[in-house]
């Protein structure tokens, strides 16, 4: 009888990735640093990762409307889902595919995005992230596939 594999678990596990090395990677990356994105949590054994983006003007859907546009927010679910995947393998993921699914308005509002990887294989990996208001009601939930094969 074989022993059911945890899905976060990897295979062949690689060094993990910090709080401070998957913030150093947003602040090293012009479009991440960007976004302004900020690492307020890790947990490695449960392959969650939470980060807070900020709202900013340039994210408005309209002018002064306050308003999130929704390709801020794809952007934020497409990172925040790579580097819950990628802090199991201690690097960023190309992604192969995601869809996002906008449930209310984000309006003057920061957002928290919560990522938890639902499968780390050795080809693919398979992360959720909900994103949150101030008020802790849910705007919109993703799910992406990123490759996970070693590009070296």
């Amino acid at each position: 009888m074989s022993a059911v594999q945890n899905p976060i678990q990897s295979p062949a596990q690689n060094s993990t990735l910090s709080a401070e090395a998957i913030q150093a990677k947003f602040d090293g990356s012009p479009f991440i640093a960007w976004l302004g994105l900020s690492v307020t949590a890790v947990d490695h054994d449960r392959g969650e990762l939470t980060v807070l983006a900020p709202m900013r003007a340039e994210f408005e859907r309209g002018a002064a409307s306050g308003q999130w546009h929704g390709g801020p927010l794809a952007a934020v679910i497409d990172t925040v889902g790579d580097f819950a995947v990628g802090m199991l393998l201690g690097r960023g993921l190309p992604t192969i595919n995601f869809r996002v699914d906008y449930l209310r308005p984000a309006v003057n509002t920061s957002l928290t995005a919560v990522a938890r990887v639902r499968r780390n294989g050795r080809s693919v990996g398979v992360a959720d992230v909900d994103l949150y208001n101030d008020q802790g009601a849910l705007v919109a939930i993703g799910r992406a596939t990123y490759a996970t094969l070693s590009q070296g």
